[in-house]
């Protein structure tokens, strides 16, 4: 029996690579008729890729020993027929750890070494750089060897006081959170600081990204783990002890790093067969379980419909056996069916949601050129339909006309010079105000700020600070499109009504969404500033990494906020430019016309026979348009498909692909 999520998985899929056809067609038309112009293009490209490489991301989170890897093996690896990720009592996975894959990249296992922190580094940065990371080759055909070498994730080195210190795991002034200390005065800490595999699973193919993240310590000391990868999850799985409840550290990790309502939480009681109890009844039990569930629920202020209550160990074990009544019991399938019928389904809209925004206005766009073509040939038309019976003097009259028409059309080209230039000039200012420079101007003197103490009670406000010059700054550059879109609007307007274009009015682009995004980051990293976190941003090089990190974040928001400026400036120049080529033809297409009727008496009818021709093209054009449109945007809508109920008596369970 396939999992839900893996059956939604697969429909997710389908459904990309359907519309992804249909964006490859339009796109082709497009193309092959010269309906689409460079800002449409990259419009439509864009939407191609996200189609055929967005992720899903599912990050699991828990302190030590709760058993997650064991939940992680359940879902995803029973197909294996044995436990894949380390799932022993005790401490297993010592560092973070991603799994996904990467078409055209071997099957590895890559570990970063655990001094990588002194560099100062961030994750993104050594991502970069192959040769920090020590790779080892996963033989994905062979279980056994595939768990031997998925076992280095759990390796530890010993080592002193004053290194763990120096590497954020050790904090003599919080020491229920350090690791035990021997009597040699070494402390126990994880050898690596971050773990990547990729492995060609079938449902990691479909692009599901898993995070798997050991203990608060872990989690604390990694802040582009807890600033970057967990906010950007697209849903976050809490595992908890069913016996134990939400204990301290648990409670630690939620507020810390979980509590924001932005993500999509799931909380798991697992190890639910540790309470089965011989000395009680079935009913007993099931009453204790639905208690620590409310329990639970109510601490982490959770609806009671996102605790889940189970046995990951015994999930595992049905799975392998091909056990549907063991499953059952388990309780596997609750957390699975939440999963898929909750977040697949809002990835899916998400998606939809940018398909039909590009596709309307790329077909938007393609009618509005292929209407003003249709205005010119009716002109032409018009103009051909007068001269039937007229002499040869009207027609040299009539070239005479095409002339001086197109003498005062290329009057508009110093307007449309002016209208360029001062359109320029604003972009440049508004561009200026969230350019790198100044990001990197604004990110020194919140460093500055910060001075030789920089988690003295001080440092949370120079980021606070520094966060609300940005959003002025976007502000700025919000009202500096308004007043570009203000003078292109009245241009537009005069030079419709001077010289017969047929400009369309562009709306400003809205940079409310990177203001948002800001917001975003001012709300984890004012967090991640607390006094809790002091202690480890003292630790020599971890203030680089983090500056170096919240550099590139807001150089993401900014860079992007740049692009959709220029993006949308280059759109209302190339409509100009479109509309002004298409002009010169038709006068081109004119004057051609009225010299060969003045050559020839029989041309009159052939060429008016030719625009009829060409103005039925372009309605065939149109209808094509709105088939391939129509075409995406129905598979876009299309409805996901209701779960499907599971038999009565099923089969063996299958792979969980």
């Amino acid at each position: 029996m396939q999992s839900s999520i893996a059956t939604r998985l697969d429909e997710l899929a389908g459904w990309r690579g359907d519309v992804d056809r249909a964006v490859t067609v339009l796109a082709r038309y497009l193309t092959d008729h010269d309906l689409v112009d460079e800002p449409q293009a990259a419009a439509l490209a864009a939407l191609r890729e996200r189609l055929s490489s967005d992720r899903l991301v599912l990050a699991f989170v828990a302190e030590f020993s709760r058993g997650k890897s064991e939940l992680i093996n359940a879902i995803f690896f029973a197909g294996a027929g044995r436990r894949v990720l380390p799932a022993t009592p005790g401490r297993t996975t010592m560092c973070p750890v991603e799994l996904f894959h990467a078409a055209g990249t071997p099957p590895r296992l890559s570990l970063l070494p655990i001094e990588t922190r002194l560099r100062g580094l961030s994750l993104s940065d050594l991502r970069k750089r192959d040769e920090t990371w020590q790779h080892v080759p996963l033989e994905i055909d062979n279980p056994e060897a595939l768990a031997r070498a998925l076992q280095a994730v759990t390796r530890t080195q010993r080592v002193s006081v004053e290194t763990a210190t120096a590497l954020g795991l050790w904090c003599a002034e919080q020491p229920e959170d350090n690791p035990p200390q021997a009597a040699d005065g070494t402390v126990e800490i994880p050898a690596w600081r971050h773990a990547l595999i990729n492995y060609p699973h079938p449902l990691l193919r479909r692009g599901l990204v898993v995070i798997d993240t050991p203990g608060l310590n872990a989690i604390g000391a990694e802040p582009e783990l807890t600033l970057g990868l967990l906010p950007s999850a697209h849903a976050t799985v809490f595992v908890l002890a069913a016996d134990t409840g939400v204990t301290k550290s648990d409670l630690a990790i939620w507020r810390e790093h979980l509590g924001g309502a932005a993500l999509e939480r799931f909380a798991v009681l697992n190890k639910i067969d540790a309470l089965y109890d011989p000395l009680a009844s079935a009913d007993e039990v099931q009453a204790q379980i639905r208690s620590q569930r409310e329990k639970v629920a109510d601490t982490l202020g959770l609806p009671p419909e996102r605790v889940f209550a189970l046995s990951a160990r015994d999930g595992l074990a049905a799975r392998v056996a091909g056990s549907a009544g063991s499953l059952q019991r388990s309780n596997l399938g609750e957390l699975e069916d939440a999963l898929s019928t909750g977040l697949l389904p809002r990835q899916r809209e998400l998606l939809a949601g940018d398909a039909i925004a590009v596709v309307e206005h790329v077909r938007q766009v393609a009618s509005r050129r292929i209407a003003d073509k249709r205005r010119h040939l009716a002109e032409q038309l018009l103009e051909l339909r007068g001269l039937r019976g007229k002499s040869g003097g009207k027609v040299r009259l009539m070239l005479q006309r095409v002339d001086a028409e197109q003498a005062e059309f290329e009057r508009c080209i110093a307007r449309l010079q002016a209208v360029r230039s001062v359109q320029q000039r604003q972009l440049k200012a508004a561009l200026a105000r969230i350019a790198n420079p100044v990001l990197r101007a604004e990110v020194s003197a919140m460093q500055s700020a910060l001075g030789a103490k920089p988690f003295n009670l001080g440092g949370k406000a120079a980021f606070v600070t520094l966060c609300t010059r940005l959003k002025g700054a976007l502000v700025a550059a919000q009202q500096q499109a308004d007043e570009i879109r203000e003078m292109l609007d009245a241009s537009f307007m005069q030079l419709n009504a001077d010289f017969g274009f047929a400009l369309a009015r562009q709306p400003a682009p809205e940079l409310e969404r990177f203001t948002r995004e800001l917001d975003l980051i001012d709300h984890n990293y004012s967090h991640y500033l607390g006094l809790l976190q002091a202690w480890r941003m003292a630790s020599p090089g971890f203030m680089e990494q983090f500056r170096r990190m919240l550099l590139s974040k807001l150089r993401v928001v900014f860079e992007s906020a740049s692009s959709e400026l220029e993006l949308w400036s280059r759109t209302a120049s190339n409509q100009i430019d479109q509309q002004l080529g298409d002009r010169r033809r038709t006068f081109k297409q004119r004057r051609e016309a009225l010299q060969r009727i003045q050559s020839a008496a029989g041309e009159l009818e052939q060429r008016i026979a030719e625009v009829e021709s060409q103005d039925e093209q372009l309605l065939g054009l149109q209808r094509l348009l709105d088939a391939r449109a129509g075409d995406v945007l129905a598979r876009a809508r299309a409805p996901m498909p209701a779960p499907q109920a599971p038999p009565a008596q099923p089969e063996a369970l299958q792979d969980t692909a």
